[in-house]
């Protein structure tokens, strides 16, 4: 097939997208598809990311990456993979007629007095293409489900007319809120609507490969609106193993760290609600409504007390594992203590004086808390942990710092 910058399967893109942007630095010998795929998929990124695309020499080859600085990036350029669907000569040349055809939406019409005028509309051209009317029927249907077109049934008879244009939001606020929620490429093509003016908005942490997850949420989104079940199918990254898990949907959690996303989910099979990576997740399929939906968000709700990040209850039921730890700071380091009221998230901060504040927190999975402990080093001056199998890791890596920075020190 010959090549094209268009994309017919965004799964694969998506893919090549994370492999050089995420991983980064990946030859032709090294991504484990066909010689002529690498190079297709690089083509395409390549046109439309060619300013933020790099490339190194090494005795393996040609090594391709993505090298984008989200912090001066204020529109994510990654929206622009959404943008490059491909198409047919059919399509495109349905789309317009109809379009134009259904011009204002006072105009109402049956699908076969729509075929009729778009047979009179290209009978204009030297060569005109024809549509039989099941085809512009289920281009009609699409546009329904797509909110394009509205159908309304008189009598017997089903007719169609163009949605009425709903107000833009102020443009300000499609600008924040595309670059920091999910499925932020629905404000960025609304963006595209608008006149082009420079952004208000710079982000310290603007995790912009959320992005290549937007179908998988999209689909989570409206299974847990409607509450059903979902049949995922989900890559392990270290084996390429893929393995298919029916689950009920509960919530979706970002990383405010990482940026990651993650679905939380009831499995059946592990009879626990479990954390998903959503860039694990290969394709997400809606199944039938679950009796059990309000009951697992209940159980769920009762779970936020405890979760510091996205650890749950195990199978053999409540885990909880207690953590605590003492910081001492100067007077003028108000911020510290700020900081910890700031984000302590489920934990209680005691202030034992001016200058010394203890936190604890009950958590499911106390290793989740260490990399945030591990932020106030050097004013720690008590910490424990009921794991202590936890404890003496966390010690351990301190005494191993402190030997690499030849500071000493047991504690």
């Amino acid at each position: 097939m010959a090549y094209n910058e268009l994309v017919k399967n965004f799964k694969r893109i998506r893919d090549y997208m994370r492999e050089f942007y995420v991983y980064g630095f990946k030859s032709r010998e090294f991504i484990q598809k066909s010689a002529r795929s690498y190079d297709d998929e690089r083509r395409r990124l390549e046109s439309w990311l060619g300013d933020y695309m790099q490339f190194r020499q090494t005795p393996e080859g040609k090594n391709v990456f993505l090298s984008i600085d989200s912090r001066l990036t204020k529109h994510n350029p990654l929206f622009k993979a959404w943008k490059t669907k491909s198409f047919t000569d059919g399509d495109i040349t349905l789309h317009f007629v109809l379009l134009d055809i259904l011009s204002d939406s006072n105009i109402s019409m049956t699908t076969g007095e729509i075929t009729e005028r778009i047979d009179e509309y290209l009978s204009q051209f030297t060569e005109p293409r024809m549509f039989d009317e099941s085809t512009v029927r289920k281009k009609l249907k699409e546009y329904v489900s797509q909110g394009i077109l509205i159908s309304e049934k008189k009598g017997k008879v089903l007719y169609y007319r163009r949605a009425e244009n709903i107000p833009l939001p102020d443009k300000d606020i499609l600008d924040y809120f595309s670059e920091v929620l999910p499925c932020g490429v629905i404000g960025s093509f609304l963006l595209d609507k608008m006149e082009q003016s420079s952004s208000h908005f710079a982000f310290k942490h603007h995790y912009i490969t959320g992005t290549m997850d937007t179908e998988i949420l999209y689909s989570v989104f409206l299974a847990i609106r409607e509450k059903r079940g979902m049949t995922l199918e989900i890559i392990n990254r270290y084996n390429h193993r893929i393995t298919e898990n029916y689950v009920i949907p509960i919530k979706v959690m970002i990383s405010v760290q990482s940026g990651r996303q993650y679905l939380m989910a009831y499995t059946p099979r592990f009879n626990r609600i479990t954390p998903y990576r959503t860039d694990n997740i290969i394709s997400a399929k809606l199944d039938t409504i679950s009796e059990r939906f309000d009951e697992l968000q209940s159980t769920f709700e009762k779970m936020l007390p405890n979760m510091w990040g996205v650890s749950t209850e195990g199978r053999t039921g409540a885990r909880i594992e207690h953590v605590e730890f003492t910081v001492h700071y100067a007077d003028d380091e108000t911020h510290i203590r700020n900081r910890l009221e700031r984000e302590k998230r489920c934990g209680i901060v005691e202030h034992l004086d001016h200058n010394t504040s203890r936190f604890s927190a009950d958590v499911f999975d106390a290793s989740e808390v260490i990399p945030w402990i591990r932020t106030f080093i050097c004013r720690i001056t008590e910490v424990h942990f009921s794991n202590k199998e936890l404890e003496e890791q966390f010690k351990n890596d301190i005494n191993d710092m402190y030997a690499l920075y030849g500071i000493g020190g047991d504690e």
